[in-house]
């Protein structure tokens, strides 16, 4: 007779594959390492050698984890930590097409969230915190007449550190996913200055009033910023 109380054994289907196995030691890597954001993770070949599995095995692992926003591969430079390892919050990878109405709706949704977490920002930010979002500011002043997708990057890595700042893991996480999910949308804002100067300058406004510890300012120049990018999606993307 079948023992009901019996734990129930893991069969072929349930059972862990190995790329699910080195995700999760991968995931350890991070935690054990104290890896951060932007940091660089061991080559292929390195990760395949520590952990004693094919390469095939650490290039699908890696996958996995790019799909739900927790690395970066960038060919010919490397594997990068894009954020912490305990993730609550995870935008959908694959969400095809977005319709106008929907890409509206995520912008309405930072409207509601990301203002208030960057006047807590300007409470809570440090010194080296300021000179974090100025080294990335910096770094996509670089790029303002250059390459599309390092400053798509580094404006988006500057609200996901503002946001981060406030100190709320979730909402942060929150303002992660949503800024993932309509990332193609966005870049139609680097377009519409047309040296993209006026983006930048909104960006450097708001990390201003953040190292002045005004938190009303903060407050109100993230709101300005992010409707006036609800108004170019709005104008710039085709109707239904």
């Amino acid at each position: 007779m079948t023992n009901p109380l019996r734990e129930p054994r893991l069969d072929d289907e349930t059972r862990p594959s190995m790329s699910e196995h080195l995700t999760r030691r991968l995931l350890e890597l991070v935690r054990h390492d104290g890896l951060q954001p932007g940091d660089r993770l061991p080559s292929v070949q390195s990760l395949a050698s520590r952990f004693a599995v094919a390469q095939p095995t650490v290039r699908e692992s890696l996958r996995r984890l790019q799909a739900v926003g927790l690395v970066e591969i960038r060919h010919g430079s490397g594997i990068y930590l894009r954020r912490g390892a305990q993730r609550i919050v995870l935008s959908n990878p694959h969400p095809g097409e977005l319709s106008r109405r929907t890409v509206i709706d995520l912008l309405e949704a930072r409207l509601q969230i990301e203002p208030e977490l960057t006047a807590r920002a300007a409470e809570r930010a440090s010194e080296e915190d300021v000179a974090a979002l100025r080294t990335t500011l910096a770094a996509a002043g670089a790029h303002l007449s250059g390459d599309d997708d390092a400053l798509h990057r580094l404006n988006m890595d500057f609200h996901r550190h503002v946001a981060r700042l406030a100190g709320n893991t979730v909402m942060s996480q929150v303002i992660d996913s949503l800024v993932d999910v309509y990332g193609a949308e966005q870049r139609l804002v680097l377009n519409v200055y047309g040296d993209r100067r006026r983006d930048h300058e909104d960006h450097l406004a708001i990390l201003d009033a953040l190292a002045a510890r005004d938190v009303v300012r903060s407050r109100q120049l993230m709101r300005d910023h992010l409707e006036k990018v609800r108004a170019v999606l709005e104008a710039r993307l085709p109707d239904e």
